[in-house]
């Protein structure tokens, strides 16, 4: 490792050490700073300095990702999809009732890596829906719905037998495939949490700390109110169609770049 990166770890602990209120992390940071000095024979007011000389303060923002259009039919799956890349990304979300803007809470690199993966993760699902509904396997499905009748002065309620419709299939195809995109991402940020804290004893305090900025952050930031109800299973449900739809979110390619790429950053900080 360079001295310059050796130089900005060590005074990312000590800024940690400094910055609780807890003595047992204060100490854990301390130590495990003064045993990388140690090793690296580095003064500790020389990283101190370092750090505080390279880099300002880096502190949550808020961001408007755009989903679509007012009125745009299938927005609820396209915001679905956003939703689960946040929750694996350290990224806090409100969102409109017409699931047309997300207000994204988190650090700016987190915000970007969720874009990003949002941006090629989309294009993807719409392909794999489309592909499937030109298949038509899911015609050969049928749903229960329930009729509403007007019989004379009562209303009568019947439950019947459909076919799935098209727009049924693509809804579900596409839930499935957030779905499962969101898991094997979580799946992804606990092992590489792991991972790190082998490598850099401290490190899941220093996540802690992060989340608790974080939700600071949004408690007195966000000005939501009630829930989302978008996501709500649909009425209707095509067995078929979750299914190939969480086949295709195991297959998507989630990109060349590690998946929580500015976890690793800011943990040297």
């Amino acid at each position: 490792m360079s001295s310059d990166r050796m130089l900005t770890r060590i005074g990312g602990l000590l800024r940690q050490a400094e910055s609780t209120d807890n003595q047992h992390e204060a100490d854990a940071f301390l130590a495990a700073a003064q045993r990388l000095a140690t090793a690296s024979a580095v003064d500790l007011a020389v990283a101190r300095a370092h750090t505080a000389s390279r880099e300002r303060r880096v502190t949550p923002v808020q961001r408007l990702i755009t989903i679509g259009e007012t009125g745009k039919k299938g927005l609820r799956t396209y915001a679905q999809l956003f939703l689960a890349i946040a929750a694996a990304n350290d990224v806090q979300c409100d969102i409109t009732a017409t699931s047309t803007v997300i207000y994204a809470y988190g650090f700016a690199d987190d915000i970007d890596v969720c874009e990003t993966l949002y941006s090629s993760l989309l294009v993807q699902m719409v392909r794999a829906s489309d592909a499937y509904l030109r298949a038509g396997s899911y015609r050969d499905e049928t749903t229960v719905r329930t009729l509403v009748e007007q019989r004379g002065g009562r209303r009568v309620r019947t439950r019947v037998r459909r076919p799935v419709a098209g727009v049924t299939a693509r809804l579900n195809f596409q839930s499935a495939f957030a779905a499962r995109i969101g898991a094997r991402l979580a799946e992804t940020k606990q092992q590489t949490e792991q991972e790190a804290e082998v490598a850099v004893p401290g490190t899941e305090l220093v996540l802690r700390d992060k989340q608790l900025e974080l939700r600071d952050f949004y408690r007195s930031t966000s000005q939501a109110r009630g829930s989302w109800r978008g996501n709500r299973a649909a009425t209707a449900q095509s067995s078929d169609a979750q299914r190939a739809g969480d086949r295709a979110g195991r297959q998507a390619r989630l990109g060349t770049a590690p998946e929580l790429p500015s976890g690793g950053r800011r943990l040297t900080r």
